[in-house]
């Protein structure tokens, strides 16, 4: 997180759902994996965008890129500033082994993709 980015709360809750960042004349709103979602834009456009973003796309499933290159579908355990954390999917399973990866922040799509990105049946 850069020293300069805006906290943007919802206002109907209060929740934190990004970041302004400022650049030129405008700003970059910042999703809460530290991902650009808009180019420069104003203020109102930013913070309309981050709302409307909201936080479902956090309980998404995601895949993140292991060392070996392959891709291994995750949930997204935490979010903060300080790092992420993901879970391997387990479906639910109660007995299944709980395995978390930790990623940095922001992370890029290189690292941490939507599921719905990928190429081929799921």
């Amino acid at each position: 997180m850069e020293a300069d980015w805006i906290e943007h709360r919802r206002s109907i809750d209060g929740e934190r759902v990004g970041w302004m960042k400022p650049l030129g004349e405008g700003f970059v709103a910042i999703d809460l994996l530290g991902r650009p979602r808009t180019d420069v834009v104003e203020w109102m456009v930013a913070e309309q965008v981050l709302d409307d973003l909201g936080l479902g796309y956090l309980a998404d499933p995601h895949e993140l890129r292991l060392d070996d290159g392959s891709w291994l579908r995750v949930r997204i355990a935490e979010v903060s500033p300080v790092g992420i954390r993901v879970k391997k999917d387990d479906w639910g399973d109660m007995n299944a082994p709980q395995i978390y990866y930790a990623v940095p922040f922001p992370v890029t799509e290189e690292l941490l993709r939507p599921l719905s990105h990928r190429e081929g049946p799921a």
